[in-house]
């Protein structure tokens, strides 16, 4: 009764969207590209310019935590935040419809706009000695938009919105929390040496449009729906048994605290859903 309950609050909130939430993020994207304009940093030379100097300060500051941005970064990895929302797929399925369209719509968008605009990783253009690269190293020309940033958004918007409360002062507070997580995540990409502060900005603003319109597609033509039938549990279990195998692997390769809590959540959702399975 309390899932079906979640699963209707979920449901509501996502159904009192409307696409004026749409307008702030394409201002900011607007309003970027029209300073990068005026500062004649509209190329590949100028954008990398404009912010080299905030890109060495937060760089700088941020790798005095190595271990706590390493952590962070990962959540950017579709494996590993999916994972963390996988008990979704059986409490409730409507969130994970949204997160399936929005990882979908993301994905094209953050290809297509990665070889659009072929901006230089830091690692291609800076000398390698001259700020902290945590992990392994990028030099690839792929930095334009961070499409960590844009699959974190855009999980956090769809679980902003989920779970949005209904008095105003609640939704100041919750909206605050959970943006200020998201923006902790996206900017750990510039701690680890990997995007310029930029990247994370317009990846993060990407991802919560994506996110939206994810949101708006599932309700209009309720692609997911299926998710919900637990014949297809079967399904799920494979891909959770894939996923666990995949976070063990990077377990082995590098001992990350973040890894662990993935792989629990696989764990549990993985339990959980043959349980019901069995019963059924």
């Amino acid at each position: 009764m309390l899932n079906n309950k979640l699963d209707i609050n979920v449901n509501n909130n996502f159904n009192k969207l409307r696409l004026k939430l749409l307008f702030l993020p394409f201002l900011l994207l607007l309003i970027i590209a029209f300073i990068l304009f005026i500062k004649s940093s509209f190329s590949v030379d100028g954008y990398i310019k404009i912010q080299e100097n905030l890109f060495f300060y937060l760089n700088g500051k941020l790798s005095q935590l190595p271990s706590l941005q390493y952590n962070l970064t990962q959540l950017g990895d579709a494996l590993i935040i999916f994972s963390l929302v996988t008990i979704f797929i059986i409490y409730i399925p409507k969130i994970w419809g949204a997160v399936l369209t929005s990882g979908l719509i993301s994905l094209i968008v953050s290809y297509v706009l990665k070889r659009v605009f072929a901006v230089p990783r830091p690692a291609a253009i800076f000398d390698n000695e001259s700020f902290t690269i945590i992990g392994k190293t990028l030099k690839g020309a792929t930095s334009l938009p961070s499409g960590h940033s844009i699959t974190t958004f855009s999980v956090i918007t769809i679980l902003l919105f989920a779970f949005m409360p209904k008095k105003i002062t609640s939704k100041i507070t919750w909206s605050v929390f959970i943006l200020l997580v998201g923006l902790v995540v996206v900017i750990s990409r510039v701690g680890v040496g990997a995007h310029y502060p930029l990247d994370v900005l317009i990846g993060a603003t990407i991802g919560y449009i994506c996110a939206v319109l994810a949101i708006f597609i599932n309700n209009k033509f309720n692609i997911w729906a299926w998710i919900r039938n637990k014949k297809y549990y079967p399904i799920f279990i494979v891909i959770l048994i894939t996923g666990g195998l995949t976070i063990v692997h990077k377990i082995l390769k590098a001992n990350l605290i973040i890894f662990y809590f993935s792989l629990f959540a696989i764990i549990s959702t993985f339990y959980l859903m043959i349980k019901i399975y069995v019963k059924k």
